[in-house]
């Protein structure tokens, strides 16, 4: 078997990052960035690129297993590389009781680019890394050869592909603004919302000593962002990068987008013109907005906020 070609998919690295002059930044004298990852390829959106690509070099045309809910943005990236590089793709979906309905937006995407859907009972997803359970699953799906990606693609190959997010936005960025100003800038923060916190445990590692990265999980506690340190250990030998977590955000459940959410992404891209995804990227504007009121960055400071997606059609 041989490694797909990823080159061939035209990624667009280093992402462009983007200047938004918004009041609610700057009246607190905070300079407000955009990292586009949602701009790096139109299926493979933002980390899932960055995540996905060396775990697809590592499947070397193996079926790829992987698993996630029936919102997952990570199925939806897996499928699509599936369907781009000519990879089978089995996604193991938590909820059984979702195989006698009707598929979602999301997941009938995921059918559509070829991936074979097999559903399990919470019980047993949540048991899936362990080596029985999941070699039962692979009997099941009928692909105990398979190269297995964890939930939200959060492994340490993902988490050193994550790496090179940070150093996109180490020291100075290049950033795309109006030729009268100053292209390159100092970074001072980098936030993003996070789910397993693979990517935050990547970034962080990316950055200068005198950056720290921000996450803003999509859900307090649970396994949610538990493991940044456990990922960043198993990737670099130790803690690498300056990292915080505010998990104040989430308006109480993964898939939940709550009138007032809502409103604030439309208004967000009304102003600026910038798609805003509602599970991800919403809340973490919407937090960043909230932290600049409260005084969390002085002023001066320069935040740069990671765009890991778009919404979808």
């Amino acid at each position: 078997m041989t490694s797909p070609d990823l080159a061939a998919l035209r990624p667009r690295l280093p992402s462009p990052v983007q200047e938004i002059a918004d009041g609610r930044f700057g009246r607190h004298g905070i300079r407000l960035l955009l990292k586009r990852d949602d701009l790096i390829h139109p299926d493979l959106i933002g980390n899932k690129w960055r995540k996905l690509a060396p775990n697809l070099t590592a499947a070397a045309g193996r079926t790829v297993v992987t698993f996630g809910g029936a919102y997952s943005n990570h199925l939806r990236a897996t499928a699509a590389a599936g369907r781009l590089l000519g990879l089978p793709t089995v996604g193991v979906v938590r909820g059984q009781e979702l195989s006698d309905r009707p598929l979602n937006p999301s997941l009938a995407r995921c059918a559509a680019d070829g991936m074979r859907l097999h559903f399990v009972d919470r019980s047993t997803y949540r048991r899936k890394s362990e080596p029985e359970t999941l070699a039962g699953v692979l009997r099941a799906v009928d692909a105990e050869d398979a190269y297995v990606v964890p939930e939200g693609g959060s492994n340490s190959l993902a988490v050193r592909g994550c790496r090179a997010l940070g150093e996109e936005l180490r020291a100075r960025a290049d950033v795309d603004v109006d030729a009268d100003a100053d292209a390159d800038v100092h970074v001072d923060v980098v936030a993003l919302a996070c789910g397993t916190g693979g990517t935050l445990a990547g970034l962080a590692a990316g950055l200068g000593p005198d950056q720290r990265a921000l996450g803003i999980p999509v859900l307090r506690g649970g396994f949610l962002a538990a493991d940044t340190e456990g990922l960043q250990e198993r990737a670099f030998g130790g803690r690498r990068g300056d990292w915080s977590l505010d998990d104040r955000f989430h308006f109480g459940g993964y898939a939940r987008v709550p009138t007032e959410l809502d409103a604030f992404a439309g208004d967000f891209e009304r102003r600026h013109g910038v798609p805003v995804e509602r599970l991800y990227v919403a809340k973490l504007l919407y937090g960043l907005v909230a932290l600049a009121d409260e005084g969390a960055f002085p002023r001066g400071s320069t935040v740069a906020a990671v765009i890991t997606g778009r919404p979808f059609p």
